[in-house]
């Protein structure tokens, strides 16, 4: 299970490459791939194999492991998944043109998506299904808004992804609350004992929620009939064959175990019967084909909900049946509405007229697969139908009438789509058409005819299918088997009611068409969002004034609250000091000094001095570090203190020199503010410290790093021990470097900077006149002589230009000593960007891309991609994810050298810093500079 999904996400990274080299040709090899699974599938699931399952530990010593289970459910989905599929991507190396620019990127995204929803029906692990769960939302999001010129397809794309989006978050938050109850996170565990209580009530409801968003049903429907912006081989891979399969999926999955819960046959039975009435009723006022069959999809999701949440076996029986052939009919029927847009150029169905007999294949395709949504005799639709019938009988009068209904429903539109695509009609001229080729049919004949072949051979898939039904209980329906034909009795005579209710329906299209609407699910949704967007604007304008002392005021008011209040919850407390104030006088004259330097930067009222006085504080806490025999502390915060102070200074250049004139009250009111939140914490740091009942885990860190070929602790811990929290935050810095460059380079793309003229002056002042302008100075920097005279300074340039590479010899030393020396990754990175920002305060902005003439996204991707790729790699050396391994050697004239692959990923990390420190100094810097260039300029501030 494990090498299928694998060999999925391989030809999803493989994908975009392929298509580049060889074309639309690639989706031939690529539809092997996806037909691998439903052949592995196939035989366990008609054989009756035994379940499969198989683990992964992915932190042991946290006990958290990934589980995969195959069972006949799982096969069948996975034949769906990758037989259908298989079929689709196949029909995509015809349908689209071989110049299409996003090809490459939509064939990865499409198979990218066959992966993630291998993976959610694979998943045994609540955790695990929900990674992969939204996965799926956000590729059917790309899939969606392919065509992301358009605002239709950009409003379905964010439409689909709010609405699934926000019914993922209700699961998360269910599959939480049902996995503490359960005591496991297995799901098969779980269906296996379900708990119950009130949590699990709640637990139950709000993955409910999701999986009715997933599939479109009530009241979630509104987004898939949005979604035929896409591509159709998207509308029939996503929206009939896989996606909107997921929620009926995981209702199947928790209905044996759950059916009975309170909330569930209310919330199941009646969203799914409104969904199945609706929609169909809706597909019969329907023009264009594709939103004809989207209605219809909703409405046949809303059946099998029915059928699958009902908690029997039969109509569990019924709704398996009903779900692979709707898989079969429905995606047939898509790409046939492909074929007809592609061969006439359009889908509006009062434009067509007389395509039947120029497409004599695709017309009889059409018929086959609608003739199994209908439920016409044999056909796996009518199967499926029948026993939905018997399900319901002698027991549940109200839901008989209510599926007769719908199934009357569903005839009428596929009546209506086979006459709206291929019959003659008075008035309409015939298109002109583009004859098909046999590749773009062969999918749809496929796929319709196995609707109509296993229809006739449904007694043998009983078998399979019944053991997919047997979790359910029976209720009293004996064993009611699958069969093409059951002989006369009520469930064929209901059948027969509902097809010709249909008919009449059909022919009663233009009376229908004249019912008013009640409303329009559409509107709605715009009302609601609408309403949601003036409530946050509202909000907004009430708590976001702009003032970002008040900001941090409350957030600081907050947060000492919060900690008085569990400082009062746990008394009594222990002695905070515990006796003891210091080590050594040295370190209470330096806490002093800090205090005062602290005191200083409170009362000074330029905004340079607060500066200074604050960095200066900041090297007194360094200072402290040192005496407490903390190199590697002490040099971090060294140098993050001089890095903030040089990120200070160039915001200070587009801010006042001093600070606004404020009023004693409000002074009085942020000094109580700061010295309470400076006290509290304090408290509460020592409280922390003092109250500790276990041994800290910092007593083995000698003996870890030791066993990690480290001598150095700190960085051990870091890039090893806990490599796991430094992946993750290296991300977050990625993640927020990124946002800010975007923000501030919104309006133009992030480039080096134009060549300078022979006439630039950077940093120029109106008010001072060069006195040496007709003397030109030496040229220390590449970029020095673009700097306005008055901003020149020849002892900056030459200290610059002198120790610069030795700064950086000396960032890469920390660097490469990190396991044996105070150093690392990060510190070598913050040295080489100082190293940076000293070349950009000398000569200017031109002079920082001659000093390093790379763009800082490049470093930031290159070193994201150096700590993933050394994650992995542990795979490889010492099986398991960021497993390190060392290896000593003795080189010549090197002598003995200790290699560390940790090493590799503080490359990483120093790849990440460097490339942080660059945006910093593009966005505060360079971006300054061209602003204030304008406003010199009299072109005002550009955005």
């Amino acid at each position: 299970m494990l090498l299928l999904l694998a060999a999925y996400c391989a030809a999803a990274a493989a994908a975009p490459v392929l298509v580049r080299v060889i074309g639309r040709d690639a989706f031939a090899p690529l539809a092997v791939v996806l037909a691998a699974a439903a052949g592995w599938a196939a035989w366990p699931w008609l054989d009756g194999g035994a379940p499969r399952t198989q683990s992964w530990s992915w932190i042991p010593g946290l006990g958290l492991h990934l589980y995969l289970r195959s069972d006949p459910l799982t096969w069948m989905m996975m034949v769906i998944v990758g037989g259908v599929g298989a079929l689709i991507v196949l029909y995509c190396g015809r349908y689209f043109g071989g110049s299409e620019p996003k090809l490459p990127a939509f064939a990865g995204e499409l198979v990218g998506f066959a992966a993630a929803m291998l993976g959610l029906v694979l998943s045994d692990d609540l955790v695990l299904l929900y990674v992969f769960w939204e996965l799926t939302t956000v590729l059917s999001y790309l899939l969606i808004g392919y065509d992301a010129e358009r605002g239709m397809a950009r409003r379905a794309a964010t439409q689909a992804i709010v609405i699934t989006t926000f019914g993922g978050l209700a699961m998360l938050v269910g599959l939480v609350l049902l996995g503490r109850a359960a005591g496991t996170h297995r799901l098969s565990a779980i269906v296996a004992a379900p708990p119950g209580g009130g949590a699990v009530t709640a637990a139950v409801v709000l993955i409910l929620v999701g999986a009715l968003s997933k599939s479109a049903v009530v009241p979630f429907g509104v987004w898939l009939p949005g979604a035929m912006a896409a591509p159709t081989p998207v509308s029939a891979f996503l929206h009939a064959a896989a996606m909107v399969k997921a929620g009926v999926f995981l209702v199947a999955r928790l209905a044996p175990a759950f059916a009975g819960t309170p909330g569930w046959r209310p919330i199941v039975l009646g969203c799914g019967v409104a969904t199945m009435l609706l929609a169909g009723w809706r597909a019969l006022r329907e023009h264009d084909l594709k939103l004809l069959l989207a209605y219809g999809t909703v409405s046949q999701l809303g059946f099998m909900t029915v059928l699958l949440g009902a908690g029997n076996r039969v109509a569990a029986l019924a709704g398996f049946t009903v779900l692979l052939a709707h898989a079969l009919f429905k995606s047939a029927l898509f790409l046939a509405v492909g074929v007809v847009d592609h061969s006439t150029g359009t889908r509006d169905l009062r434009k067509l007229s007389g395509l039947g007999r120029r497409t004599p294949v695709l017309y009889g395709a059409a018929i086959a697969a609608a003739a199994s949504m209908a439920g016409v005799p044999a056909t796996l639709g009518f199967a499926g139908k029948e026993a939905a019938y018997e399900a319901f009988l002698g027991g549940d009068a109200a839901l008989v009438a209510l599926v007769a209904v719908g199934s009357a429903l569903t005839a009428g539109y596929s009546l209506r789509f086979l006459w709206g695509a291929f019959a003659r009609k008075e008035g309409v001229e015939p298109r002109e058409v583009h004859r098909p080729g046999a590749l773009l049919l062969a999918p749809v004949v496929v796929l319709a005819a196995a609707g109509v072949v296993v229809g006739l051979l449904a007694a043998k898939l009983d078998a399979p299918i019944g053991r997919e039904a047997a979790p359910y209980p029976t209720r009293g329906h004996g064993t009611y088997h699958l069969s093409a034909w059951h002989g006369f009795g009520l469930p064929l005579l209901l059948t027969a009611v509902s097809l010709v209710l249909g008919a009449a329906l059909f022919a009663a299209g233009r009376l229908i068409a004249r019912v008013p609407r009640l409303f329009e699910p559409e509107d709605v949704y715009l009302r609601l969002m609408h309403g949601l967007n003036t409530f946050a604007l509202q909000l907004t304008g009430t708590v976001q004034r702009g003032s970002l002392p008040d900001y941090l005021l409350i957030i600081l008011l907050t947060a000492v609250g919060l900690s008085i209040g569990s400082v009062l919850w746990g008394l009594p407390w222990p002695d905070p000091l515990g006796g003891r104030v210091w080590d050594g006088p040295a370190q209470g004259l330096v806490a002093l000094l800090t205090v005062a330097a602290a005191a200083a930067a409170i009362r000074a009222r330029d905004r340079g001095k607060t500066v200074v006085l604050s960095g200066a504080s900041g090297f007194g806490v360094s200072t402290l570090f040192v005496l407490q025999g903390a190199p590697d502390l002490a040099l971090t915060q060294f140098l993050v203190e001089t890095a903030s102070l040089i990120v200070f200074v160039l915001v200070l250049r587009r801010l006042p020199t001093r600070f606004p004139t404020r009023s004693p009250a409000q002074r009085g009111v942020h000094l109580a503010a700061g010295a309470l939140a400076g006290l509290t914490a304090t408290v509460v740091t020592l409280l922390a410290a003092r109250s500790r009942d276990a041994a800290p885990i910092s007593g083995a860190y000698p003996d870890a790093a030791k066993e990690a070929g480290g001598s150095n602790i700190v960085a051990t811990v870091l890039v090893d021990l806990r490599a796991w929290d430094t992946l993750g935050e290296s991300v977050v810095i990625v993640l927020a470097a990124l946002g800010v460059t975007s923000m501030v380079f919104a309006r133009r793309p992030v480039s080096a900077p134009p060549a300078p003229d022979e006439d630039s002056e950077v940093w120029a002042v109106r008010e001072i006149t060069a006195l040496d302008a007709d003397t030109e100075p030496d040229r220390w920097l590449a970029a020095g002589s673009t700097l306005a005279a008055e901003r020149r300074s020849i002892v900056f340039e030459v200290i610059a230009r002198t120790i610069f590479h030795t700064v950086l010899l000396y960032s890469l030393f920390l660097l490469f000593t990190a396991h044996s020396a105070p150093g690392g990754g990060f510190s070598g990175g913050i040295v080489a960007g100082l190293a940076l920002a000293v070349r950009y305060l000398a000569g200017g902005p031109f002079e920082l891309w001659e000093a390093a003439p790379v763009s800082a996204g490049a470093l930031l991707g290159a070193g994201v991609v150096v700590e993933a790729g050394t994650a992995l790699g542990g795979l490889a050396w010492g099986g398991a994810v960021l497993r390190s391994a060392s290896v000593d050697a003795h080189l010549p004239l090197l002598g003995h050298v200790h290699f560390v692959t940790s090493l590799l990923f503080e490359i990483g990390v120093y790849l990440i810093v460097v490339g942080l420190v660059l945006t910093v100094l593009n966005v505060l810097g360079g971006e300054i500079d061209r602003q204030t260039g304008a406003d010199l300029a009299g072109g005002g501030v550009p955005g």
